[in-house]
């Protein structure tokens, strides 16, 4: 199946010739213009799409027709026919109407960073869940751009079949039949969200901690997240390698049973639609116990990312500070950096108390990171001492798994017990 499909049926597969133009507006982001184009390159070849030349222009005057203006829509058309490029990614926010005018001024397909974002999320989704809100994601962005020259609705994953074929002609009949569509996957969406939270509050009464994995797209979230379970989720040099959440079970210093979540990738400029259809995913996120974001400390851009996932973070609710989930920082990829940098970076880790600097490609770092974890998940812990039944297994067994034992020994017909356990835990221990 090809990446995008044209109304006409001529298919731009993988491997197809794309060029990226960058609408560099100024807007002070942090990013320099060429650390944005290589991020577009690095999504766009995510799908498997050859970028053979990347351009930024500088936008004083952003025209609402085309966005770019006319000498540098000739600059773009001519580098198209000299690369004999089949698609040109424009690395910024287009309207309907701009997209439109773009594609009939280059004659190619066009496509923004939304519409590129979408594309690589379509392609990945591997569970039922991440192909319904993928799905749901790319109607509600396509919905305003049913025209008749271009489109790829049947695209997603082997067809979704509820437009026809590319021979559709009655625009406001398919916007009917998605507004039907998107409707039912909403339903099909809180039914999602309800198991969810029979399983958190499952979860909760357990009750396991949880630790949700959370950083920009290829910081090396997975890496750490088989590092520390043993798992073998996808974990490759590529942008949006992980899109559905993964969890597993693990140990920590003083905690017999936790729970990792790996999660989704964030990204600069997320899709709107993306960010309110993977809500039930996210809601993972809002549910953990403690965050930790791992960072590539190594990008030239690690500041404006880590910045990004702060935004993505408090637009789903959740901005540390007091009362809020405690976030935790994960610097990584110090196997990428020059021994002076990698020395700089842990030095600086060492003088913060919620940052430990690691590389979970060698696993250097990872043991201290656990512990670290374990000590933010343990803060507010008390000792206390307690005499049990030995025949009580049940409330042994609890307590290993709930607090950290520290003696365990028979004094005359009795456990003696010492163990550490936060407030909440030890008044859960005692209802039983």
């Amino acid at each position: 199946m090809s990446v995008f499909n044209r109304a006409d049926d001529d298919g731009l597969g993988r491997g197809a010739k794309a060029i990226v133009a960058l609408p560099d507006r100024g807007s002070g982001t942090g990013r320099d213009a060429e650390a944005r184009l290589d991020e577009a390159a690095g999504l766009a070849a995510a799908i498997g799409v050859d970028v053979v030349e990347k351009m930024a222009f500088r936008l004083r005057d952003p025209k609402p027709a085309t966005l770019f203006g006319s000498g540098q829509v000739d600059t773009i058309a001519t580098a198209v026919r000299m690369a004999e490029a089949e698609l040109v990614i424009v690395d910024g926010a287009l309207s309907p109407i701009q997209q439109r005018n773009l594609e009939k001024a280059l004659d190619v397909k066009v496509i923004d960073r939304t519409g590129l974002i979408l594309e690589i999320f379509g392609e990945r989704a591997a569970t039922a869940e991440g192909r319904l809100q993928v799905e749901l994601a790319h109607l509600d962005y396509q919905a305003g751009r049913l025209v008749r020259s271009w489109t790829h609705l049947e695209r997603q994953r082997g067809g979704f079949g509820f437009l026809g074929g590319p021979g559709e002609t009655q625009i406001e009949a398919d916007r009917r039949m998605i507004r039907d569509r998107m409707a039912k996957l909403r339903r099909e969406l809180e039914n999602v969200t309800r198991t969810r939270g029979l399983h958190r509050a499952r979860r909760q009464r357990a009750p396991w901690p949880v630790i949700a994995l959370v950083g920009y797209t290829n910081a090396g979230k997975s890496t750490l997240f088989n590092r520390m379970t043993g798992a073998t989720v996808m974990a490759e040099n590529l942008l949006f390698a992980t899109l559905d959440p993964t969890m597993r079970q693990i140990s920590l210093p003083g905690i017999d049973k936790a729970i990792l979540s790996d999660t989704v990738g964030f990204v600069s400029d997320l899709p709107t639609q993306l960010v309110a259809a993977f809500r039930a995913t996210l809601e993972e996120v809002t549910a953990a116990d403690l965050i930790v974001h791992v960072r590539d400390i190594s990008h030239p851009d690690t500041e404006a990312q880590a910045a990004d996932v702060a935004a993505v973070l408090a637009e789903i609710g959740i901005g540390g500070g007091e009362g809020g989930i405690p976030i935790f920082e994960a610097w990584n990829k110090l196997d990428a950096l020059a021994p002076d940098d990698a020395a700089h970076a842990m030095a600086e880790a060492e003088r913060r108390d919620d940052v430990v600097a690691i590389s979970a490609l060698t696993g250097e770092g990872v043991d201290q990171l656990a512990r670290a974890i374990s000590g933010y998940l343990t803060q507010g812990s008390r000792r206390f001492s307690l005499l049990l039944d030995p025949a009580d297994g049940g409330a042994i067994a609890w307590l290993h798994a709930n607090g950290e034992v520290l003696v365990q020994e028979m004094r005359d017909d009795q456990l003696a017990v010492e163990v550490k356990l936060s407030e909440a835990d030890w008044a859960r221990f005692q209802a039983r």
